[in-house]
Parts: C-alpha cells; sequence; structure tokens
C-alpha cells in the first residue's frame, strides 16, 4: 500500500490541476479506478465519483482535486504578463517562483515571476512585500503578439512549476500536495472497498474547484444525499516555530480530525463536526493502535463546509494529514502520516454498520 500511495501521489504533484481546469487530474484518476475494475464517473461540474452498494446510513468519503494557483488578466505589448490570484496564495512567497502555463493541447510554457534586481532596490523595498497585482510572468518573448502564439490567452490558468522531492525519513515536500495527498489516499481506498463483501453504502468522490469557491463539490453532494460525509484534508501542523501556539498537531505523529473550524473572512462558514463521528473516529483509532491528533482553527475552510447543509443536513467531520507551509509551492506532508490515515479511514468504514446511530 506505502508503494502504491507513494507513487500516485508523486504523479498527481506533477500534474497541473488548477480549480476548473481539473482534467489532466480527473484523467489520472479515473485510469487508476478503472484498473480496479471500477466505473468512474463524472459530472458537468467536472466532479469524479464511484458508489460501492452496501447496507446502512450512506457515506460520501470526498477529497478535492484541484490546487491554487492564477489566471492570465493582462498582456503587456513587451510581453510581460499580469495576473489574477486563484484561491489563497500567499504574496510574500510569490517573487522568483517558477510557473507554468498548462494549455489546452497539453503543452506547457515555462515562466518566472519577476522580482527586480537586488542591486536597483531602494531601502524601503527591501524588506517589503510587492502586491500579486504589481508582478509580472516573464515567458521569455517581446510582444503581446509572441505571447499569443505561445497559445496564453486571457483567463489561461497559471500554476506552480510542479515538483515533487522525497526527504528525511520518508517525508515529501512539492506542490499541491493540498490535496493531491486526499487523492492519493481515496484511491488506496477504492482498491480496499472494491474487494469487500460488506459495509455501508460508499460514495467516493474527487471534487472540483474547492480552492475557488468551496462550492464545486455542491452537485453532485445534492444528487447524492449521503446521511455522512467525512472530508480528506490536510490538517495545518504546528510544530514549526512560527506556528507552535496554534495548537498541537505535529508531521511524523499520526492523522488528526478537526473539532472545529471557522473561517471570519466573508464566509462566516466552518464545521463543528457530528459527535458521533467524533467518537467513532477516536474509538476506531485506539481500536487499532492508530495515534490521532486533534485541531482546532480559526482561518481555514473545506467544501464540507457547505456539504453539510444538503438536503436535511449531512453529519459531517473533517480528517487528513499534517502538513507544513501549506499553499506555498513547497509545501511538505509526512508518508507514514498518509499510510496511518488510510488505514484508519479503513477501519471507520467497517465500523459503520446499520445500526449506526446520528442522535444527538
Amino acid at each position: 500500500m506505502k508503494n502504491k500511495i507513494y507513487n500516485n501521489l508523486i504523479d498527481l504533484m506533477m500534474l497541473p490541476g488548477l480549480s476548473g481546469h481539473e482534467k489532466k487530474v480527473c484523467n489520472y484518476i479515473s485510469q487508476r479506478l478503472k484498473e480496479l475494475g471500477l466505473n468512474p464517473k463524472t459530472d458537468v461540474m467536472g466532479n469524479l465519483w464511484v458508489s460501492f452498494p452496501g447496507e446502512g446510513p450512506s457515506v460520501m468519503l470526498f477529497t478535492h482535486m484541484d490546487q491554487i494557483g492564477f489566471v492570465v488578466r493582462k498582456i503587456e505589448e513587451n510581453g510581460f504578463i499580469k495576473i489574477e490570484r486563484l484561491g489563497g496564495v500567499p504574496e510574500k512567497s510569490l517573487a522568483s517562483q517558477a510557473v507554468i502555463f498548462p494549455l489546452e493541447n497539453g503543452n506547457e510554457i515555462f515562466g518566472v515571476i519577476t522580482n527586480k534586481s537586488h542591486h536597483a532596490t531602494q531601502q524601503n523595498e527591501k524588506y517589503s512585500v510587492v502586491p500579486y497585482k504589481d508582478l509580472y510572468i516573464d515567458v521569455g518573448v517581446n510582444s503581446f503578439e509572441e505571447v499569443l502564439n505561445l497559445g496564453i490567452n486571457i483567463g489561461s490558468p497559471v500554476v506552480y512549476k510542479p515538483s515533487a522531492e522525497e526527504f528525511g525519513k520518508e517525508r515529501i515536500a512539492g506542490t499541491s500536495i493540498d490535496d493531491r495527498a486526499g487523492c492519493a489516499i481515496a484511491i488506496a481506498i477504492a482498491e480496499k472497498l472494491s474487494l469487500r463483501k460488506l459495509g455501508p453504502p460508499i460514495h467516493l468522490v474527487f471534487s472540483v474547484q474547492e480552492e475557488f469557491n468551496l462550492r464545486g463539490v455542491i452537485p453532485i453532494a445534492q444528487q447524492l444525499l449521503p446521511d455522512i460525509a467525512i472530508q480528506l484534508d490536510l490538517i495545518l501542523a504546528t510544530d514549526t516555530p512560527d506556528m507552535e501556539d496554534r495548537g498541537n498537531v505535529s508531521l511524523g505523529k499520526g492523522p488528526a480530525i478537526s473539532l472545529y473550524s471557522f473561517h471570519g473572512r466573508g464566509t462566516l462558514n466552518g464545521i463543528i463536526p457530528h459527535p458521533a463521528l467524533v467518537k467513532l473516529f477516536e474509538e476506531t483509532a485506539n481500536q487499532n493502535s492508530i495515534p490521532l491528533q486533534k485541531s482546532v482553527h480559526i482561518g481555514a475552510l473545506t467544501d464540507l463546509s457547505y456539504v453539510q447543509l444538503v438536503g436535511k443536513g449531512v453529519a459531517s467531520i473533517d480528517v487528513g494529514f499534517p502538513i507544513r507551509y501549506s499553499h506555498s509551492s513547497l509545501e511538505v506532508c509526512d508518508l507514514n502520516d498518509l499510510i496511518l490515515l488510510t488505514t484508519l479511514l479503513e477501519e471507520v468504514i467497517k465500523n459503520i454498520d446499520k445500526n449506526f446511530s446520528l442522535e444527538r
């Protein structure tokens, strides 16, 4: 299992998949599912899913395929390109980043986000962050027409140049670990589900546009109307000097559940998990000697915040793997956390039977 999760994760991290442009990622996952003898489906939004019949409350286990990035806002006459952010892109880490423009024909155009030469900066510029709207991308040409000839136009997607590196003791650094790690885990879960004989109805969903507005998954959730939703994504690690006052989640110490999340900037949305699901994860982790970390966080959301409100309401919980440096070009996770999370999810699913109660 470890090798499969590792290989799928690395492959997925190397695929561009900006929100609204998830096709390459979707095709890869679809192929992996078909190799398991499954028949995945897609909807008009681009969500990918496969269902497994069973008895008991229905479960939607889902994770998102898309990543943060940019879209082209303006092409200057001299060939430089201005961009608009898509998702929570940190401005402080943009200068000098390598990016690519994934084109419709499958080609990828390399570019560099500009950074004013150090020798020309004034004293007040040396310690300031340049707003993204003032940055440019250099794609190595000198005119508006040459940019168009490359296949780049207004609205073209842009992402960090994909990368994936293993370092330390089975730690992985690179682009879009959020949430290609979740996708790799979900593929592993699909393999287990394809072999099972008993269990609850499971809808395994790979969603779109989570990083854009958290709502791309809503059409498929409305169609499936699950009783339980388990969302699989990152949990912020707090074991670095700049995060140590934010919680007790450490990289390499196992999977985690979120007991409270809230996004106070505009959406006024978040998740307080269903107590029956909290108890289920805690007891299952204890039964299987799996360390289970807990997170409480303000400032982050997942698309579960909207899935929980579908139909008559859905019992919901966010579960995930610790990650460092989220939304940067070099996120970091621990492979062993992914393996333990996969095992935990397998056992949790086994413990959901027709008598499982969702009463509060």
